[in-house]
């Protein structure tokens, strides 16, 4: 796509570690600063998004009690040598990875009752959606040993920001895309039923 025809600004990397950005209010400064930067030189971009890790994800899915029997036996698959070359095996542990994945952004919590993913603090934070869950974003060995190929996008709506912001800096909500909400298990279910009820 030319560039002045973009739509979406996708960030790929960010990090208030990099030297010379420490202290640096990211909600309110470098994000949006970013984002009036763009939208003068490219006009037409109207959807800004992050392509972000999930670096925790692995080493919480082996230790959660929020998993079943049935998922345990499901994510075993994930030893299987070049599983992510099998589209049955793929398949079935998708099923079973996006609620848990879910579930680990919208209701899993550290001991203290904080988020437990660093990367969804720094982003729901600074005032961004978590928008989606990206099923097999992340093939590489480290993709696979840290997040089991997961990745999210995180969207940045400047009229939405300080709201976002406020809603998980003082009740701790995690502002989510419907379609997030929906791989809850047991949502989709309720959603249909609701449906079919009315």
């Amino acid at each position: 796509v030319p560039a002045d025809r973009a739509r979406t600004a996708v960030f790929y990397s960010i990090s208030n570690t990099q030297r010379g950005l420490g202290g640096i209010s990211f909600g309110n400064f470098l994000i949006k600063q970013v984002v009036e930067e763009l939208r003068r030189e490219l006009p037409k971009l109207d959807t800004f998004v992050t392509l972000s890790p999930v670096p925790g994800f692995m080493g919480w899915l082996k230790s959660t009690s929020d998993a079943t029997e049935e998922d345990r036996n499901v994510l075993k698959l994930l030893n299987e040598p070049r599983w992510i070359e099998d589209a049955e095996m793929t398949a079935e542990l998708r099923t079973v990875i996006e609620p848990l994945a879910a579930h680990y952004f919208l209701k899993a919590r550290t001991a203290k009752g904080r988020l437990i993913d660093p990367v969804a603090r720094f982003h729901l934070g600074n005032g961004a959606r978590l928008e989606r869950v990206n099923w097999l974003g992340d093939l590489s060995a480290k993709g696979q040993r840290e997040s089991a190929t997961v990745m999210v996008n995180y969207l940045y709506r400047l009229e939405d920001i300080e709201k976002n912001h406020e809603a998980y800096a003082n009740d701790g909500e995690v502002v989510a895309s419907s379609a997030v909400k929906k791989l809850l298990r047991g949502e989709g279910r309720r959603l249909l039923d609701m449906r079919l009820s009315s």
